[in-house]
């Protein structure tokens, strides 16, 4: 099966133009749009995909065409009504399933195999990690600032709670910059492709929501000690006795910020926040 659908026919077909105040971009260079599926690991199921935000249908025809079945999530009451119409026959023939609602709000399905998806970058971060722990490979579109701090490595500039939070649960790789012009209508940031490959982390955690959220906590004060960072945050990440995990932990990691440590650094302190930090109620 080949797509067939040109993505500047469907917007006329639909009678929408994309609205920037509502985070509307529709994505209609065609090479592009070809590409996206393609992005998947070379081994990965596509026996049924997730698309999150199919607008007015270009990349879901693309899905559609590679993969044996289909379901999107379009908030867009108008949009889900058009996908549901331009598509009848695929979901005549129990191939696409569309779902009116937020992608936020409504529930995830519980046996997709992948997920590609344009998403809404107001939302990304959001979206993104109601989709990683499902333990799939993803194909994302992201504003490309976002995208490069999602697969930064430590030490760098872009490096932050974004890259060890998404970097917990899969390997993470920008694949392709996309100009302003592939969408319409152009948003105003460059933005990029990013591919996530589902694996388990080099590092064990206890408890992996007091891992995320102590990493939240350390970063929301970057440019601190980590030692000071990790006595001004308590309030976020929970500590009861933030300076007992201080004084636990190697003096050399307590004076490094939290843009030098590893992920394998965080296990580490995290595990001595659980043990020292954490009271009775934590």
């Amino acid at each position: 099966m080949t797509a067939s659908r040109n993505p500047d026919r469907l917007l006329q077909r639909a009678g929408v133009s994309g609205n920037p105040d509502r985070d509307q971009h529709f994505l209609v260079d065609e090479r592009v749009l070809d590409r996206l599926p393609t992005y998947l690991p070379d081994d990965a199921d596509r026996s049924h995909v997730l698309e999150i935000g199919g607008g007015t249908g270009a990349l879901t025809d693309r899905l559609l065409a590679t993969s044996d079945r289909v379901t999107v999530i379009e908030r867009d009451p108008d949009l889900a009504a058009f996908l549901r119409r331009e598509f009848a026959d695929e979901r005549t023939a129990g191939r696409l399933t569309v779902i009116e609602g937020d992608a936020l709000e409504r529930d995830l399905p519980t046996d997709v195999t992948a997920s590609v998806s344009n998403l809404p970058y107001g939302v990304s971060s959001e979206i993104t990690f109601r989709l990683l722990p499902l333990g799939v490979p993803t194909v994302l579109m992201f504003q490309r600032e976002f995208a490069e701090r999602m697969a930064a490595d430590s030490g760098t500039g872009e490096y932050g709670r974004l890259s060890v939070s998404a970097g917990h649960y899969a390997d993470v790789a920008v694949v392709e910059p996309v100009p302003p012009t592939a969408f319409s209508p152009p948003p105003a940031v460059e933005s990029a492709v990013v591919r996530t490959t589902p694996r388990d982390p080099d590092y064990e955690v206890a408890d992996e929501d007091f891992f995320l959220r102590f990493v939240k906590a350390v970063f929301t004060q970057r440019r601190k000690t980590v030692r000071n960072a990790i006595r001004n945050t308590a309030h976020i990440s929970g500590l009861a006795d933030p300076d007992a995990v201080v004084d636990a932990a190697a003096e050399a990691t307590m004076s490094k910020r939290a843009g030098d440590l590893t992920p394998d650094d965080f296990a580490v302190l995290a595990g001595l926040a659980l043990e020292h930090g954490v009271g009775a109620d934590g």
